[in-house]
């Protein structure tokens, strides 16, 4: 029987595990992995499209754009078109096992192997393994990928489905909320979660962009300086309430006791991470400021 998790415990539980699956788009041995495939490594953008999208399979820029819904569908077919032409999604995919198998490793030095970790993964695996898929894509896909072996390719491949899972329910939330992609940032950037700079990061020209948050105006969400109002606070907590009511059915299931325990083993882990640098001290996710 499922239990009641806090919608702050589910969110928390975002925090503690993004970072985790993150690793992938900023680790040098993730970088060092993209260009034996041939990606240029200059920036993450021409590796993170295919690691991201790789168990989709040599899907078109079309259905990358809308699964990963906020990024400017030019900016995704510039990377996604001739991706796998670079490399198949199977290649893929067996590099970026690769990549986080030598990323953690490097991370966490002996720990890597020790009894925390994999009970860490054990637990997670059974969270995700209890995430509902129905309507959740990239939850899906990776769901379907073999488990692998190895505790900590286990634990990364966990954290990835959870997040993927969330993901696909905050799309579902900001469509309910009628913020189409750019509307998101948009919207997200009013209420301080990250600055407008680092929003442009996802790909929108400054016209698209003044045209949305004329939209949003229009709506009453923003005012004139692009700041959110009350009524657009109003809708992004509420964004992020659906989103973490839509997240929290793996860690019912998971039950108190055992997020509780699973919070515990995972902290070295995120220290270990943050700690590295590896990852931007502001994202577009909004981490620490939602």
């Amino acid at each position: 029987m499922s239990e009641e998790i806090a919608l702050s415990r589910v969110r928390q539980l975002w925090h503690l595990t993004e970072p985790l699956h993150a690793v992938l788009y900023y680790a040098p041995e993730a970088f060092d992995e993209a260009a034996g495939l041939g990606y240029k490594t200059e920036e993450r953008w021409p590796s993170y499209f295919p690691w991201r999208a790789a168990p989709l399979g040599a899907a078109g820029a079309e259905l990358v754009t809308a699964t990963f819904y906020s990024f400017s569908p030019r900016m995704v077919a510039e990377h996604v078109s001739g991706a796998w032409r670079t490399a198949s999604p199977e290649a893929v995919l067996a590099a970026r096992t690769r990549a986080v198998d030598r990323a953690y490793r490097s991370l966490f030095g002996d720990r890597t192997d020790s009894p925390e970790l994999a009970r860490a993964a054990e637990l997670a695996r059974s969270a995700a393994e209890s995430a509902p898929l129905a309507g959740r894509p990239l939850a899906a896909v990776n769901a379907a990928l073999p488990w692998p072996d190895e505790p900590h390719l286990v634990l990364w491949q966990a954290v990835t489905i959870l997040r993927e899972h969330r993901g696909d329910g905050h799309l579902a939330a900001l469509t309910v909320a009628g913020l189409d992609g750019v509307e998101a940032l948009v919207s997200f950037a009013a209420v301080g979660a990250a600055s407008v700079e680092r929003f442009e990061s996802r790909g929108w020209s400054a016209v698209e962009w003044a045209a949305a948050r004329g939209r949003l105006a229009a709506r009453g969400l923003v005012d004139t300086e692009g700041v959110a109002t009350e009524a657009g606070r109003a809708l992004r907590a509420e964004v992020e309430r659906r989103t973490d009511e839509a997240a929290a059915a793996p860690w019912r299931a998971l039950g108190a006791a055992r997020v509780d325990e699973l919070a515990e083993l995972l902290g070295e882990f995120w220290v270990a991470v943050i700690g590295s640098g590896l990852l931007p001290g502001e994202t577009t996710l909004g981490i620490g400021k939602v």
